[in-house]
């Protein structure tokens, strides 16, 4: 076989479009990031504090930050066409492993139907007020 009829077979690359998802969160714009990527029907949510961003705080306790990062993640989830049901794998940051049982009743409840694989890393995170992060990737739904 020739060498440009080689070339002939190999198979054309894929477009992929990409759609970015904004909270309209400042820090994503001061960043430099998207709260969540759209592509090839998956959705990557970046990683997700406990940020009250309608008051502008963050609230004291694991748990309620842990209500408000999921509530920022859904929110994002929603508008890429998914959903908390859709969520394939979890990753959960939490500087004091201590705290991190206090987070189950919450996200054994918001996973309740994915069951997503989940890793939980405890490492220090961009401020001390933080006490969890949590980044999930999600398919769109069909």
């Amino acid at each position: 076989m020739m060498m440009a009829e080689r070339k002939n077979l190999r198979p054309q690359a894929k477009t992929v479009s990409v759609r970015h998802i904004s909270t309209g969160s400042p820090f994503e714009a001061q960043i430099g990031y998207s709260r969540a990527v759209v592509a090839d029907g998956w959705v990557f949510v970046a990683g997700t504090t406990g940020y009250d961003y309608t008051l502008m705080v963050m609230p004291e306790t694991i748990e309620e930050q842990c209500t408000n990062a999921l509530a920022t993640i859904a929110k994002a989830l929603k508008e890429a066409g998914s959903g908390l049901d859709h969520v394939v794998r979890v990753n959960y940051i939490v500087p004091d492993k201590s705290e991190w049982p206090k987070c189950w009743p919450i996200t054994s409840q918001a996973f309740a139907q994915a069951r997503p694989a989940a890793t939980m890393i405890s490492a220090d995170l961009q401020a001390p007020e933080m006490k969890i992060e949590i980044e999930v990737t999600a398919r769109v739904a069909a």
